[in-house]
């Protein structure tokens, strides 16, 4: 009863409510977004995006669905914004450092855990790269179904997609996972 008491109150415009959940939502928010972005600052973007249009729009919030489904189905358009983005403008970044040297360079050392790290290093960007590989919605319902735990009704409205679709998407996502990666395990 609290939620819905916040809810309309955040729904009214009292700012302290609104706060409230942020500070309720945030983090689950940020998980979400680091997870389809892969990258700390984009995923920092994605929530202060999405906090702004869920203020812009808090009005139209209908109650239908939870606050945290609805926060999420407009983190998922977000980080699917930003993704399709990024696509089109920032290829092959990730393999250089800011002053342009691969970054595999700066693993060079003397330590003797230097092969170990070397490995998790090429392990992480591997399974990047396969990631990165995906569509984006097939990455998004990867995330949300794999990581985040969501159920196929959850996903579906949030991609604008029937079940059916859904469940296609994520069996071609893990197979596409799964040729990426073979060969790790």
């Amino acid at each position: 009863m609290a939620g819905t008491v916040a809810v309309a109150q955040a729904r009214a415009g009292e700012p302290d409510t609104f706060r409230l959940l942020v500070e309720q939502h945030s983090r689950a928010l940020f998980r979400l977004a680091y997870r389809m972005t892969g990258n700390e600052q984009d995923a920092e973007d994605v929530v202060q995006e999405t906090l702004l249009r869920a203020h812009r729009h808090m009005g139209s919030f209908e109650e239908r669905s939870s606050m945290a489904t609805w926060l999420h189905r407009i983190a998922t358009n977000c980080a699917l914004d930003l993704l399709r983005q990024r696509q089109r403008h920032d290829k092959g970044r990730e393999s250089e450092d800011p002053e342009g040297h691969p970054i595999v360079e700066r693993l060079a050392g003397h330590e003797p855990a230097q092969d170990r790290l070397f490995f998790n290093v090429q392990v992480k960007k591997r399974i990047e790269s396969a990631m990165a590989r995906l569509t984006p919605t097939e990455r998004t319902a990867f995330v949300l179904r794999h990581f985040e735990g969501r159920g196929l009704d959850e996903i579906a409205p949030a991609l604008g997609l029937r079940v059916g679709a859904v469940k296609n998407t994520i069996f071609r996502a893990v197979a596409k996972l799964r040729r990426e990666l073979e060969g790790l395990a």
